[in-house]
């Protein structure tokens, strides 16, 4: 039972730390990435089609990302749906690929981005120890009804406590190097 636990608790707050992960590949520095869009949706026909099935997605520079549609006709729909994004982006048609050139952050919108990369983190860290608590109840829950020993009880919730400890402390890793990203210039 508690090789289970462990295991189903450990899976789980690795897909915590992957979903917050994904969320800082959203937020957008001075610097392009093709991930940024990612979550974008084109009206291919009638459908909601994600970018990367009616377009090729790539970097041109550190500044631009070049959108290549498969078919010419949907250069006008990606472009559309790149602009109405909630990026803020401004994409230009440039013959039969769409340019999205990356506006400088000001300083003030750089702070603004930490603080929202910050509640994140937490929003993730609070994620994980949610699971420790769901872990270590489950761990009270088999002591009572007898199914584990006091002492396996015991080292497991300390097992539980070591994991919660290392996916935090990737969190704030991940977290220190998106606010580094944010900040250069």
């Amino acid at each position: 039972m508690i090789p289970e636990l462990k295991k189903s608790t450990e899976h789980r707050m690795g897909r915590s730390v992957d979903t917050f992960k994904g969320d800082l590949a959203k937020v957008r520095t001075g610097r392009a990435h093709t991930a940024l869009l990612d979550h974008i949706s084109v009206d291919y026909y009638g459908t909601p089609t994600p970018l990367n099935q009616v377009a090729k997605v790539t970097l041109l520079d550190a500044r631009t990302i070049g959108v290549t549609p498969f078919e010419k006709k949907m250069i006008q729909p990606v472009e559309k749906a790149i602009r109405d994004s909630d990026l803020g982006l401004n994409p230009a048609g440039v013959g039969d690929a769409v340019r999205v050139p990356m506006p400088l952050l000001t300083e003030e919108r750089r702070k603004e981005l930490i603080k929202v990369v910050r509640h994140e983190a937490e929003n993730a860290r609070v994620a994980v120890r949610n699971l420790r608590r769901d872990a270590i109840h489950a761990l009270k829950e088999a002591l009572r009804e007898k199914e584990v020993s006091e002492n396996e009880e015991r080292r497991a919730q300390d097992e539980v406590q070591k994991l919660t400890d290392k996916h935090v402390a990737e969190i704030d890793k991940l977290l220190q190097q998106k606010e580094t990203e944010l900040m250069a210039v």
